[in-house]
């Protein structure tokens, strides 16, 4: 609650920027070549003008909103004095959680996953939205429960530092999901030239960056709700 500008400002800015950016690097490579493909110079205004007339303020107003509501209480009396975390074995590193924490994600939507792109590099009609959709609720359980339990196993070794790491255990999963992208462009594909690899390598790491918000939030307030309902139990006199 000390940095809310900071916050809010990021929030409206650093994910649509960094979109619009890859965005504008593909149209400018696109247009150099002489390609049909590029988007209209007024389009781009319109939708600069949407992000800033329209999604932006939409943010500060809501960041207003939502810092004049209470903070989440804590359930239960903390320490001022940061505690010692002991030394970590190495199944508890934190390279090794992430790692291991998107795989399971990404394996309950990479068979879906390969329609998908299918349908969007080989011209191929998808149609299956409502199994489409079982797979996105499968995807949010899988992260919710593998980053539980990789959070459990972290405060059972008595570190406390949870809060980033939840975000990445589940969130990695969009690594994972760009070497399969890279193995799909070798194995399905047949794009030759500068343009039209670049093209294919930024939409996918657009598509990886949006999946990467997506389940690293989810893994994040699943420990949330978690970590407060096993500590709201612990009676302190």
């Amino acid at each position: 609650g000390k940095k809310w500008k900071h916050s809010t400002f990021l929030t409206a800015t650093l994910f649509p920027g960094a979109v619009a950016i890859i965005f504008l690097l593909i149209n400018a490579a696109a247009a150099y070549e002489g390609s049909t493909a590029t988007i209209p110079f007024t389009t781009i205004l319109a939708v600069i003008a949407l992000w800033v007339g329209v999604s932006t303020p939409l943010v500060v107003l809501g960041s207003f909103f939502g810092f004049k509501r209470e903070t989440i209480e804590v359930p239960v009396r903390t320490n001022q004095i940061q505690r010692h975390i002991p030394e970590q074995l190495w199944y508890t590193h934190p390279f090794f959680g992430i790692a291991l924490g998107g795989i399971l994600p990404f394996g309950a939507v990479c068979i879906e996953l390969f329609f998908i792109m299918s349908a969007m590099w080989l011209h191929q009609v998808y149609y299956v939205f409502g199994f489409l959709f079982v797979v996105f609720l499968i995807l949010i359980v899988t992260c919710a429960e593998i980053t539980i339990v990789l959070c459990y196993f972290q405060l059972c070794n008595e570190d406390y530092r949870w809060w980033w790491r939840s975000f990445l255990c589940s969130g990695s999963s969009a690594g994972y999901m760009l070497l399969y992208s890279a193995w799909y462009f070798n194995a399905k594909l047949k794009i030759t030239g500068f343009v039209p690899t670049t093209m294919y390598f930024s939409y996918m790491i657009m598509a990886a960056m949006t999946f990467f918000l997506l389940t690293g939030s989810v893994g994040f307030f699943s420990c949330l709700w978690f970590v407060r309902k096993i500590y709201a139990f612990i009676k302190v006199d």
